[in-house]
C-alpha cells in the first residue's frame, strides 16, 4: 500500500517538532492555552494554516498518552465531535475511519487515513513518533451526505519530562473542503487546536479508572 510511512519520515517529523519554537519559515505565535503554546504558519494554495503545538502533560506519562491517543474505542467517548470512529483493514493494512460532527446546515467530514507509530532513540533518550495522513486509496465508500477529506496530516511527538508526565509536540493540518469559507476554518481551528489538547488531557487522567 503506497501510502505507509517511511523511516525517514519519522526521524525528520521528530527532528523537526524537536526542534525549538518555530521562529520564521512564516511560523507566527497564535496562542497560549493549557500549558501549550500554539503556533501557525499560512499554505498559500489553500489560504489555511498548518498548525504547531509545544507543551507538557504533567501528570500523564508517555504510556498512557500513546494508549489514549491510539485508543479509538476509547475516543468516542471523549470526543464529543466524533460521529463513527472505526480500523478496518484494506490491502493488508489498518486504515483508520473517521466521520466528523459538523454543526447545521454544514455537512459532516469523514476521514480515512492510515497511522503508524515508531520508537526512536534520539541521543539516548526514547521518543514515540505517531504519524497520521490521509490514505489515497481505500475502499470505503463515500456516504451521500458526507464531504471525504483528502488532505488530512498530523505528527505527534511524546516524551518524557523527566519526572511523572510527558512533553508533547504536535503538527496539524487538514482542508475540509466544501462551501465553507476559509476564515471560518481558520476561526474553527484556532479554537479546535487547544480544544483537542485540553480534551486529551483530560481523557488521560480518567482512562486509568477505565482500565
Amino acid at each position: 500500500m503506497e501510502d505507509d510511512f517511511s523511516e525517514e519520515e519519522f526521524r525528520e517529523a521528530c527532528l523537526d517538532l524537536k526542534a525549538s519554537a518555530p521562529a520564521g519559515r512564516g511560523w507566527e505565535s497564535l496562542v497560549e492555552s493549557e500549558g501549550f503554546e500554539i503556533y501557525r504558519r499560512l499554505e498559500e494554495r489553500t489560504g489555511l494554516y498548518e498548525y504547531k503545538a509545544f507543551g507538557n502533560f504533567k501528570d500523564c506519562p508517555p504510556a498512557l498518552c500513546i494508549d489514549v491517543y491510539m485508543d479509538l474505542d476509547y475516543r468516542k467517548q471523549w470526543d464529543s465531535y466524533v460521529k463513527e470512529l472505526y480500523e478496518k483493514e484494506i490491502h493488508g493494512k489498518l486504515v483508520v475511519y473517521w466521520e466528523v460532527k459538523y454543526p447545521f446546515p454544514m455537512s459532516n467530514r469523514d476521514y480515512v487515513f492510515v497511522r503508524d507509530r515508531r520508537d526512536l532513540d534520539l541521543n539516548g533518550q526514547t521518543v514515540h513518533v505517531i504519524l497520521a495522513k490521509s490514505c489515497s486509496k481505500s475502499k470505503i465508500p463515500v456516504k451521500d451526505s458526507v464531504i471525504r477529506v483528502s488532505n488530512y496530516r498530523q505528527s505527534l511527538v511524546i516524551e518524557s519530562d523527566g519526572k511523572n508526565g510527558c512533553k508533547v509536540s504536535m503538527f496539524y493540518h487538514d482542508n475540509p473542503e466544501g462551501m465553507i469559507p476559509s476564515w471560518l476554518i481558520n476561526w474553527a481551528a484556532k479554537n479546535g487546536v487547544p480544544n483537542f489538547l485540553k480534551d486529551i488531557q483530560e481523557a488521560c487522567r480518567n482512562y486509568p479508572r477505565r482500565k
